[in-house]
């Protein structure tokens, strides 16, 4: 077996904006193995800033991953329990080399008869006259869950958005979820908490930074909203650790980024521990390219869960795959009628 990677960076086609700062490219890795005339792919994606993984020695362990081909994917993964990134590259590389062709990782209705998947339409951070117009591009898309990046702008204005959507749309008609991204002060949250939840929302992300699990435990325990951990995952890879976390905290859910959090292993590992102690889930993509992205969406299906996922982010790029996966009122779908580039392995090998 041969295994070789090559680094490609994404471009957004709008500056996208979040508490972290704006975003105008995505740098990615694609891990690819050829055996026997066949190939296989995987995406490597990691966010700079938030990855556990963001670490200048990132590309020689890609170097060694593939020096190291040869002890398999058991031997590999365990090995690489600090770059979580890795493991989901690798997890799908051996999966897409191993199936029939190398884009069915987890053949389904999803990709044989175009069961969708629900999905949320995300609203990026910007001025206020920028998030309305894009709140009023998702409607018309059919989206019946809406996600909102906020703590960038003003908090008054950011109200004032989700006022004018629940003028219009009753928390039946529009689900609204936020996310903070860890940007409110842990002495004030509370007090935005109960402003937010005068709208009728579904639930925030992340309201203060991660690590501080006594205050998010206080948050969650008096919130009116029910709060999802996101970045509280990340970095965390023992077993007994992440359920101490979950003990500690007692979030309403978590948000699974498979790049993230050490793949499908690293993410089923956190359903068990949610689902032992009643807490929801759902799954999100950490803007990786089409490929990661078509990865993520065949396992979330798999895991036959109805909550709409955070799985719309492959029209963001303006250099991405052409590939199958196509948005249609507000749902997720693989296209029979739709193929992926046949010459995309040699333009990555390049």
């Amino acid at each position: 077996m041969e295994a070789t990677y090559t680094k490609y960076v994404l471009n957004f086609k709008i500056p996208s904006g979040t508490s972290r700062g704006i975003m105008t490219q995505k740098e990615t890795w694609f891990l690819i193995l050829k055996n026997n005339g066949k190939w296989g792919i995987g995406e490597c994606g990691i966010l700079r800033g938030l990855s556990v993984d963001d670490v200048p020695d990132y590309e020689k362990k890609l170097k060694w991953v593939c020096a190291n081909i040869h002890l398999g994917k058991k031997e590999l993964l365990n090995q690489l329990v600090h770059y979580p990134s890795i493991q989901f590259g690798l997890e799908q590389a051996f999966l897409s080399l191993q199936s029939e062709t190398p884009f069915h990782l987890f053949p389904s209705e999803f990709t044989n008869k175009e069961a969708p998947i629900p999905i949320n339409g995300l609203i990026w951070m910007g001025d206020e006259a920028f998030m309305l117009s894009q709140l009023e591009k998702k409607l018309q898309q059919g989206f019946q869950c809406i996600k909102m990046k906020i703590g960038a702008i003003d908090f008054e204005k950011e109200l004032a958005i989700l006022k004018f959507i629940r003028k219009n749309f009753t928390p039946n008609e529009i689900e609204l979820r936020v996310d903070a991204n860890g940007a409110f002060a842990p002495e004030n949250a509370l007090n935005k908490l109960n402003l937010l939840a005068e709208f009728g929302i579904h639930s925030i992300e992340q309201p203060i930074k991660p690590g501080n699990w006594e205050q998010m435990a206080q948050l969650c325990e008096h919130s009116p909203l029910p709060i999802a951990l996101d970045e509280e995952l990340i970095g965390i890879f023992n077993v007994t650790e992440k359920e101490q976390m979950l003990q500690t905290i007692k979030p309403q859910y978590i948000i699974l980024k498979p790049s993230l959090v050490g793949g499908f292993k690293g993410s089923k590992e956190w359903i068990t521990l949610a689902d032992q102690q009643e807490i929801g889930w759902w799954v999100t993509s950490a803007l990786e390219s089409n490929v990661g992205l078509n990865a993520i969406a065949q396992w979330t299906y798999s895991m036959k869960t109805s909550m709409p996922q955070g799985l719309g982010t492959g029209s963001l790029y303006t250099n991405n795959f052409e590939c199958p996966l196509e948005v249609a009122d507000g749902k997720l779908y693989y296209r029979s009628t739709k193929t992926w580039k046949t010459n995309l392995i040699e333009d990555l090998c390049i």
